[in-house]
């Protein structure tokens, strides 16, 4: 009995010994071979796969790894219109960009501003990213008031004004230079695609492909994040001075169009906006004819001035009047906020690779993101 017990934990205890041994040596053969030959970890080819699969994967650049000032599948950028005093808001914006995107594919940096960026800037922007970073100042006709303005009906509307940066003179000159200058830059003029970025906003979720690829690869031409409705007090006639446009301008509006995003069943203008603070944009769309006839009538029109049309309208009733709904992209996967709204993909709280509360990041809910859904 003694004897035949000694053999059963003799057994057992080289049984033991003989699974310690097969895990060491598993343990070995894991460790040599964590990397491939391209350097990339074995948890990291794990992870590209399963992204791979995603509706916004499945490509070769969909999680590979660009180095920095090489040539990228996209000739595109990140673009910002800033000044020297949002250094720290704009640091933190990077800071989440590399983070969650940027540190694998290290796409450039254009920064824009009316007057010339300080040393501390830009050793401030450069300390953040290994990709490579531009500095631009604007040119003085893309920044200021035309000809055509009457300054004192300018003055008297900021005087009287109400609304959020009403009273604000170089508001007004950056919506107009973003709605009709921005693309024109010379440090853009050779992209193809630009991602516009702003100070002070969260990215919540990371980011495991490329959309620059993802919008080319399916002949996308405009990106969104954020829908809200525009207050009406700064767009009083902006609708009215689109319907003179199309008026005149029959031929250039598609029988596919989006139009009926921002017009209703009336014919009323429903405010509805893409806001483009966050916006994707295969940039021939702005340099298009059609969109340059657009923007050129209501320059002219003075809305800039004697409302405050913002470029997020503009750029918004452009993209419904001249595209249809399927060039025109949700990425509803990014989250991200920019101050008084955000949007939080489902179930970011529990799972997945984002990291906010979708009952905060509300913007899916709002009326013009459920009238995007609805329409054709």
């Amino acid at each position: 009995m003694i004897t035949s017990r000694r053999v059963v934990a003799a057994a057992k205890f080289f049984g033991i010994l003989a699974v310690l041994g097969l895990l060491v040596h598993m343990g070995t053969i894991l460790f040599s071979t964590r990397y491939n030959t391209n350097g990339q970890s074995i948890f990291e080819m794990w992870g590209n796969s399963l992204s791979q699969s995603k509706e916004y994967g499945g490509s070769a650049h969909a999680t590979g790894t660009y180095a920095p000032n090489t040539e990228k599948p996209v000739k595109a950028a990140l673009v910002a219109l800033v000044r020297n005093d949002d250094l720290y808001g704009l640091r933190k914006t990077i800071r989440e960009l590399e983070d969650r995107w940027n540190r694998k594919y290290n796409y450039p940096y254009i920064f824009l501003n009316d007057k010339p960026f300080s040393e501390k800037f830009m050793s401030g922007v450069r300390d953040l990213t290994n990709a490579r970073v531009e500095f631009g100042t604007l040119e003085p006709d893309t920044w200021g008031y035309p000809e055509w303005i009457d300054q004192n009906k300018a003055k008297h509307e900021r005087e009287t004004s109400t609304y959020i940066k009403g009273r604000s003179e170089s508001y007004r000159f950056m919506c107009r230079f973003q709605s009709g200058f921005v693309f024109k830059h010379p440090l853009l003029q050779d992209l193809e695609y630009y991602w516009r970025i702003e100070p002070d906003v969260h990215y919540f979720c990371d980011i495991d492909y490329d959309p620059f690829v993802y919008m080319k690869k399916n002949n996308l031409k405009y990106g969104w994040n954020i829908a809200p409705s525009e207050y009406e007090p700064t767009v009083r006639t902006l609708w009215n001075s689109t319907q003179e446009f199309m008026n005149k301008n029959p031929d250039m509006i598609p029988s596919n169009s989006m139009i009926d995003w921002v017009r209703d069943s009336n014919n009323q203008y429903t405010r509805c906006h893409f806001w483009s603070n966050f916006e994707i944009v295969d940039l021939s769309f702005y340099r298009s004819k059609e969109y340059q006839a657009y923007f050129d009538f209501l320059d002219h029109a003075g809305g800039f001035f004697y409302e405050r049309w913002g470029d997020a309208p503009v750029h918004s009733i452009a993209v419904s009047m001249f595209l249809p709904k399927s060039q025109v992209h949700y990425f509803d996967d990014i989250g991200y906020y920019h101050p008084a709204m955000s949007h939080c993909p489902d179930g970011s709280k529990e799972r997945g690779k984002c990291v906010c509360d979708p009952k905060e990041g509300w913007a899916n809910g709002f009326t013009c993101a459920k009238r995007w859904r609805q329409i054709s």
